[in-house]
């Protein structure tokens, strides 16, 4: 499924049914008087947050979406039937924006969270104007509008944790080790072209939602590679694992990589370096003990926090690794509802 995370499309609730004008007749029954009934209420059109969907591609090719209007009241005072509602499910972490103002509407951050344009009230049917001045009101309400709402969708992805690297660090190697995410995994940069969501199941049976984000590039802040246009979903993460390869050929350092990345997310937005991060040097296996044991002094040292040397063909350090990750979100979330 291909990836989309911005759409413009029209939104649209149902119009109101006209009330109905009626009189009763019977046989035997002079000035049987108004026997309209109401209009029935147009359908709402309700945006509703699922995480059974990752992408707005279902948006792309139907740009405008309306609710059923409501009928028509009916005679013997019988009401018009109600415009169903339409229901859009779109995922969580969808932002709805006004399309003439660029205002933000409303964050579908959570599971079930809705966006709801109300039909339009249905008329009312003429006994409603019936009197003493008027026995006989030949006339009715008609349905009041629906409303009508031009925006711009854009998803920001919902996950604890967010994977950020440079191309080829292992972000998704790891996390199709650590989840059931079948991410593509490939020995050139770039392999991972759309965000990947994945859930951690730990032994305890705890768990948590990881986003692996495309590799960044030098420039990505400014919109080199996939960078800006990614970069905005990992703004919703409690905290990053930042992964540094272990690469003897690579002509920069490790600490080198890891200094560049963050100067790309200092130069997006102060929020993605105010968040916590746990350094993860990955691909351990390919080096010895001792050269090992240098780099991760290194990373140490230029980072102020614990590296954690993980290698994910192996299996090597990933289960202290995702202990910690567990930890460092229950500290926050801890913080957060204090």
């Amino acid at each position: 499924m291909k990836f989309v995370d911005e759409v413009e499309i029209i939104l649209s609730s149902g119009h109101g049914g006209p009330g109905c004008v009626s009189f009763r007749k019977e046989a035997h029954v002079p000035r049987g008087g108004p026997e309209g009934g109401d209009g029935g209420k147009g359908g709402s059109l309700i945006l509703r947050a699922t995480r059974a969907r990752n992408t707005l591609v279902d948006f792309r090719q139907n740009k405008a979406y309306r609710a059923p209007n409501g009928l028509p009241g009916l005679g013997k005072m019988m009401s018009g039937p109600q415009g169903e509602d339409l229901i859009l499910d779109v995922p969580v972490g969808t932002q709805v924006y006004a399309r003439d103002t660029d205002d933000l509407i409303v964050d579908l951050d959570e599971e079930g969270a809705e966006f709801v344009l109300l039909g339009g009230k249905g008329g009312l049917g003429n006994p409603h104007f019936r009197s003493a001045s008027n026995r006989t009101p030949r006339f009715a309400q008609d349905g009041l509008p629906g409303k009508e709402i031009e925006v711009r969708l854009e998803l920001k992805l919902v996950a604890d944790v967010g994977l950020l690297g440079f191309p080829n660090a292992g972000k998704s190697t790891f996390i199709q080790t650590t989840t059931r995410s079948r991410s593509r995994i490939g020995a050139h940069p770039f392999t991972t072209i759309n965000p990947q969501l994945g859930v951690v199941k730990l032994g305890d049976g705890s768990a948590f939602v990881i986003a692996d984000m495309p590799g960044l590039i030098e420039g990505a802040a400014d919109g080199a590679g996939l960078g800006h246009r990614f970069l905005k979903h990992v703004e919703r993460c409690s905290f990053y694992l930042h992964f540094v390869a272990v690469d003897p050929y690579d002509e920069h350092s490790a600490v080198e990589r890891f200094r560049k990345l963050n100067a790309e997310l200092r130069a997006y937005s102060d929020k993605l370096m105010s968040r916590p991060q746990l350094v993860v040097l990955t691909k351990v296996d390919l080096i010895d003990g001792a050269e090992l044991s240098a780099q991760i002094d290194e990373l140490k040292e230029a980072a102020g926090v614990k590296v954690f040397p993980v290698s994910s063909v192996s299996g090597e350090g990933l289960d202290e690794l995702l202990q910690a990750v567990w930890k460092l979100l229950q500290h926050l979330r801890s913080e957060a509802s204090a």
